[in-house]
C-alpha cells in the first residue's frame, strides 16, 4: 500500500493553525496572551472553568482537568476517530494541499477527480430539487404534503429538502445543457440504468443524503400519496440512489453531519427508521439524530457512531416489522460497544397525553393507539408533546425481557424457553461479566426459574463458537502506562523535546547509557530516531512515543511552557544546566559504585593493592569532577 510522502505530512503540519483547526471542534478564547477553551473530552464542553489550552506554536493542545493532550493531527483523530493518513488527507483537502505518495506519484488523481465531480454534480441536482419544490408548480403538492406532516420550513430549509420533476426526462437534458458528457452522467446513479436519460427519480419528495461534511452524496424520494404509476398501480413508498464511489449506504447515516455537533457533547444518538422521523426529532429539539438508509442497522454504522457516541436511543416503529429491527438493533449496538435503549411511540404518547388531558383520557387513548411513529406524534400533536414522550424509554435489557413475557406465556417451561432464546443473543454479545451476571440473575427472577439453569442452557446455546462468555483471564492491560514521574533527566529530554534544534547538542554531550530513568531512555530514543530520520516537528516524535503518559507529560511541559529554575525564556541555557545535572548524577553513581568495590576489596582477603589504589585514584578524579559542575 502507498503511504503518504513525509514532505506532505510535512507541508501539512507546517500550514496547520492550530486555533483555527481546533477552534471548529471548541470555542477557544485568548487570555493573557493564551488560547483557552472547555474540553470536549471530560466536561463535555461544559466546564465552568475553560482547563483546555491550545499551544499555537508547538500546535499542541493539553487539558488541565483531564490530563489529556496530542498534537492537533491527534486532536483531529480523536474528535472524528480518523486514523493518521486519514486525518492528514482531511486536513490536506482543508488547506489546499496537494497529497503525494511515497514514491514521487500524485495520489488517486484520477479518481480524486472522478469524486470530485460526482460531489458537484449531486450538489447541482440537489439545488435544482430544491428550486422545483419552492418555486414551481409541479412542486407545490409535495410542498404542501410535508407542511401537511407538520414539518416547518426551517426543517425544508435545513434539510434541503426537493422535488424531483414528474418529467422523467428534464433532469438529463438540463444536465447535458451544463456541460455534462453521456458517459458521466449515465454513470452517475441518476438515471435508469435500462432506459438511457431516464431519470431515477420522479414526482418524487427528495431527501439529499449528505456525508459527515454535509456534501450531498445520494438521494432518498418518497413517492406522493395518491400518486399512481402509468400501469396504475401504487408507485415504491421509498426509492434510494445506488452506491457509488461516494456512497456505501451501510456505512453511512442520514443527518449524521447536522447531528454530529450534539452526539459529540451529549455522547447520546437517538436512531429511528426515516427520514421523516430524523427531520421530525431535529423539529422537537433533538438534533442528535439519525438513520439507516433503508437496510437494517449495520455493524459499519454503529462502529462509526461509537467514534462520538456511548449510548443509542432506538425508535423504531411499533409495528411487528420495526419490533423485529428493534431486536436486531439492540445486538448490532451491544456487539459494537454502545448501550441502547428503546422508545415505544404509542406507549410514551399515550403516557403524555393521558397526564395532560384528564377527562379526555379516553379519546385520547383511542387516537394514541394509532401512532406508529415520531413522525406521526408530530403530525398529530406538534413538536412539544413529541419532545416530552421521548423521556419514555426504556433500556435494552428491561425492554427484552417485556419483549419475551408479550410474545409467550411465560407461565409455562416452552414458553420460558422461548424468551430465554430472545435474551442470550444479547447476553452473548455484553462486554462486561458483571452486568452479564447481573442480567442473568435479573432474568431468572422475572421469568421464575433457577440461575444455575439459564447459565447452562446459554454456555449450551452459545456452542464451541468463541463468544465473550469465555472467561477474560487477562484482563489486565499489560501495556498500561506506567507512572511517570518528573526528574532532571526527563525534565532536559523534555525542554530537548520541544526545541528539537537543540537535539544535535543534546547527543554529542550524552549517551543513551547515561541515562537512567526508563521514560527518559524512551524519549532519548524517540528524538534521536527523528534525526536520524530528519524528522523535526512534534508531530513526528509524539509517533514514535508509545507511553500516552509520556506524551502527555511532554504535551503538558510543552504547552505550559514553563519550566523549573526561572529559565522558561531560555532553552539553551536549560539544555545547558540540563547536561550538567545528568553528567554529575552519572559521576555521583559512579561514586558509589566505587565506595562498594573499595568496601568488597577491604573484606577479601586476595585483594591485590594495585586494584584499591585504582579505585582510590578514580574516587579521587570523580570528586575533582563533580566539584567542578558544582563550581567549588
Amino acid at each position: 500500500m502507498k503511504r503518504i510522502s513525509k514532505t506532505t505530512i510535512q507541508e501539512v503540519i507546517d500550514r496547520l493553525d492550530a486555533v483555527a483547526v481546533i477552534n471548529d471542534y471548541v470555542r477557544l478564547e485568548k487570555r493573557s496572551g493564551r488560547w483557552w477553551g472547555r474540553c470536549p473530552f471530560h466536561g463535555g464542553g461544559q466546564e465552568r472553568t475553560p482547563s483546555f489550552k491550545v499551544e499555537p506554536d508547538l500546535k499542541t493542545y493539553y487539558c488541565f482537568g483531564c490530563n489529556k493532550g496530542d498534537t492537533v493531527i491527534g486532536f483531529i483523530m480523536e474528535m472524528d476517530k480518523l486514523s493518521y493518513p486519514e486525518a492528514i488527507k482531511t486536513l490536506a483537502r482543508k488547506y489546499g494541499i496537494q497529497i503525494v505518495n511515497d514514491d514521487g506519484g500524485e495520489a488517486d488523481e484520477t479518481n480524486n477527480t472522478r469524486i470530485e465531480e460526482l460531489l458537484e454534480l449531486y450538489r447541482r441536482t440537489s439545488t435544482t430539487f430544491q428550486f422545483f419544490l419552492k418555486k414551481k408548480p409541479d412542486g407545490s403538492a409535495a410542498f404542501q404534503y410535508i407542511l401537511g406532516r407538520g414539518i416547518s420550513e426551517e426543517m425544508v430549509e435545513r434539510f434541503r429538502l426537493g422535488y424531483a420533476p414528474s418529467d422523467r426526462d428534464f433532469l438529463y437534458k438540463f444536465l447535458m445543457g451544463k456541460g455534462y458528457s453521456e458517459d458521466f452522467l449515465d454513470k452517475s446513479g441518476l438515471f435508469s440504468s435500462r432506459y438511457k436519460g431516464m431519470s431515477l427519480f420522479s414526482g418524487r419528495l427528495m431527501f439529499p443524503i449528505t456525508d459527515r461534511q454535509g456534501r450531498v452524496v445520494a438521494f432518498g424520494g418518497r413517492a406522493l400519496p395518491g400518486i399512481l404509476q402509468s400501469d396504475g398501480k401504487e408507485p415504491p413508498k421509498y426509492i434510494n440512489s445506488p452506491e457509488l464511489e461516494t456512497y456505501k449506504k451501510g456505512q453511512t447515516l442520514f443527518a449524521l453531519d447536522l447531528a454530529l455537533p450534539e452526539i459529540r457533547q451529549s455522547k447520546t444518538v437517538y436512531i429511528v427508521e426515516g427520514y421523516m422521523d430524523v427531520i421530525a426529532l431535529h423539529q422537537a429539539g433533538i438534533k442528535n439524530t439519525v438513520a439507516p438508509l433503508g437496510t437494517a442497522f449495520t455493524d459499519e454504522q454503529a462502529k462509526l457512531l461509537k467514534r462520538w457516541a456511548e449510548k443509542a436511543v432506538l425508535i423504531f416503529d411499533s409495528d411487528e416489522a420495526g419490533q423485529k429491527a428493534a431486536l436486531k438493533a439492540i445486538i448490532t449496538c451491544r456487539k459494537n460497544g454502545l448501550t441502547s435503549a428503546l422508545f415505544h411511540a404509542r406507549e410514551a404518547a399515550n403516557a403524555v397525553l393521558l397526564s395532560n388531558e384528564g377527562e379526555k383520557a379516553e379519546n385520547i387513548h383511542i387516537q394514541a393507539d394509532q401512532l406508529k411513529d415520531p413522525a406521526d406524534i408530530l403530525q398529530k400533536y406538534g413538536h412539544e408533546i413529541l419532545y416530552k414522550t421521548l423521556k419514555y424509554c426504556i433500556n435494552d435489557f428491561e425492554y427484552l425481557i417485556s419483549r419475551g413475557k408479550f410474545l409467550y406465556d411465560v407461565s409455562v417451561p416452552e414458553g420460558k424457553n422461548k424468551a430465554f432464546a430472545l435474551l442470550f443473543p444479547y447476553l452473548e454479545v455484553l462486554d462486561s461479566e458483571i452486568e452479564r451476571d447481573d442480567c442473568i440473575n435479573s432474568a431468572a427472577d422475572a421469568f421464575g426459574v433457577d440461575r444455575d439453569a439459564v447459565v447452562k442452557d446459554l454456555r449450551r446455546h452459545s456452542g464451541n463458537k468463541k463468544s465473550r462468555l469465555e472467561v477474560r483471564e487477562n484482563s489486565a492491560d499489560d501495556t498500561a502506562d506506567r507512572l511517570i514521574r518528573m526528574n532532571s533527566e526527563l525534565f532536559t529530554l523534555i525542554v530537548v523535546s520541544v526545541n528539537m534544534r537543540l537535539y544535535p547538542e543534546f547527543r554529542k554531550a550524552l549517551e543513551i547509557k547515561d541515562i537512567e530513568d526508563p521514560a527518559a531512555k524512551e524519549l532519548f530514543i524517540a528524538l534521536e530516531e527523528c534525526y536520524i530520520n530528519d524528522e523535526t516537528s512534534i508531530d513526528d516524535l509524539l509517533a514514535r512515543i508509545g507511553s500516552q503518559s509520556l506524551r502527555n507529560l511532554i504535551i503538558s511541559r510543552g504547552t505550559t511552557a514553563e519550566f523549573e529554575g526561572g529559565n522558561s525564556g531560555d532553552p539553551e541555557k536549560l539544555l545547558e544546566d540540563g547536561i550538567k545535572g545528568i553528567k554529575k548524577k552519572k559521576l555521583r553513581r559512579r561514586l558509589v559504585e566505587i565506595g562498594r568495590m573499595l568496601r568488597e576489596s577491604e573484606r577479601s582477603v586476595d585483594s591485590e593493592n594495585q586494584d584499591t589504589d585504582e579505585l582510590l585514584a578514580e574516587k579521587m578524579f570523580v570528586d575533582s569532577q563533580i566539584r567542578l559542575f558544582e563550581g567549588r
